[in-house]
């Protein structure tokens, strides 16, 4: 059966048609395998459980929904490798494909055992620069850089080499697990640009159906079929597991890949591609750091925390982040010079303009009101902070009395009270 697979496949081998062909499987067997990890689950109580002030959701939720996103990932990958879809492979390189896998992996089961035992922020963190820096002695590393086109390349030593890959993969994980704060919200982000990945890797690698292309293939398909799970209401959570490995793998993808050869604008795309959760990670670090707090401290901070406090519903809270993300990947593709970049650049940019059109109608029509009912939130939690904490905040409690547009003498009644505090508490795991 893999020989007659292997022969329908080389009749109709490109670089794009093993892309899509891996996309495809990854998509299939993720969205066959979440039901079953959703089981598993429930059966043994490895669930996220509504019983702290910042969670949303009312019955338990299963949190280990990572596991289907490693497997249909590594599925995916392995079938396309039997069939000869990653050709052969000069021997660097190949070093350089298991390195991304077992990176990612192993960032899976350090999110696993938080998910499970709920590890200390800076035992996670010292794990992860360990894996980091063990990617670093495999070749995964960023040693020469370009940030602009026709400029000279600058190459780093080899301590600033360590460093500055240690922050790209460590930082770039840890900023997907942050923005794992609404249903659907880290998966729709990773998704698209996992999808961002594959073309910039495609076209600037000049169209070589190399490897890393596939990579970021089945993983844009890992997170689409996991989404139809996870968007809001979401059945499962992909947990702390999931968010590292997402993370992890975008990371390594984004060195191997675009920015291995760091000629022209090669450093330039993954930055422009992963610049949201980047961009939100910095600016909630920087905050609490102006606050005298501890970086590792729970707070409201993030970007679809203020979208939520401005009055946007959660599911077009993530919508608009979803909207901006895919503008930046096709600003990606301009640089890249892929064909019709500008029509792509228009059409995502009057995608995103109607949506913040339709979100600010919407605030004036319902005032606030919430969404229908979440099941939860993403059950990840951070990988850089203490755990959640059961008091709210004070920028928090001063906020709900003016979100039920009621006089702050007046007592709202309890059950508006809840329903308030439950839609002001989406995320609440994250940073």
């Amino acid at each position: 059966m893999a020989a007659e697979m292997a022969d329908i496949l080389a009749s109709v081998a490109s670089p794009w048609s093993f892309s899509l062909f891996v996309f495809g499987l990854s998509v299939l067997i993720t969205t066959l395998l979440v039901p079953l990890v959703r089981g598993v689950g429930l059966r043994l109580g490895l669930t996220d459980r509504p019983d702290d002030i910042r969670k949303q959701h009312k019955t338990p939720v299963v949190r280990i929904g990572g596991i289907a996103m490693v497997l249909g990932f590594s599925l995916a990958l392995a079938v396309i490798w039997a069939c000869g879809g990653f050709g052969v492979l000069p021997r660097n390189q190949e070093v350089l494909i298991w390195t991304a896998i077992g990176g990612s992996l192993a960032f899976f089961c350090i999110g696993l055992v938080d998910d499970l035992f709920s590890l200390p922020p800076l035992p996670r963190l010292f794990v992860q620069l360990l894996v980091a820096t063990m990617a670093w002695e495999t070749g995964v590393r960023i040693s020469a850089v370009d940030l602009y086109p026709g400029g000279q390349v600058l190459h780093f030593s080899t301590g600033f080499s360590l460093l500055v890959t240690m922050l790209w993969l460590v930082g770039i994980t840890n900023a997907i697990n942050w923005i794992d704060g609404l249903d659907g919200l880290a998966a729709g982000v990773g998704g698209i640009a996992a999808v961002g990945l594959t073309v910039v890797t495609f076209y600037v690698n000049d169209q070589v159906a190399l490897a890393p292309t596939l990579l970021a293939a089945a993983l844009a398909g890992t997170c689409l079929g996991f989404l139809r799970y996870n968007l809001n209401p979401a059945q499962i959570f992909m947990g702390d597991g999931g968010s590292y490995f997402l993370g992890f793998a975008l990371a390594s993808i984004s060195i191997i890949g675009p920015a291995k050869e760091f000629a022209g604008v090669s450093l330039l795309l993954p930055l422009v591609i992963l610049f949201l959760p980047l961009a939100d990670m910095s600016a909630v670090v920087m905050g609490r750091l102006r606050s005298g707090r501890s970086p590792f401290y729970p707070d409201r901070r993030h970007l679809h925390h203020r979208l939520l406090r401005a009055g946007f519903s959660h599911r077009h809270t993530v919508f608009l982040i979803y909207a901006v993300a895919q503008w930046l990947v096709c600003l990606a593709l301009v640089v890249t010079n892929v064909g019709n970049r500008f029509l792509w650049l228009s059409l995502a940019t009057a995608l995103l303009i109607w949506l913040l059109l339709r979100s600010g109608r919407e605030r004036v029509t319902v005032n606030g009101a919430d969404d229908p009912p979440s099941q939860g939130e993403q059950g990840g939690g951070t990988a850089q902070e203490a755990h959640p904490q059961t008091s709210l905040p004070q920028e928090e409690s001063q906020a709900v009395p003016a979100a039920t547009n009621r006089p702050s003498t007046q007592q709202p009644p309890q059950t508006e009270s809840v329903k308030i505090v439950s839609s002001h508490r989406n995320g609440a795991h994250g940073p």
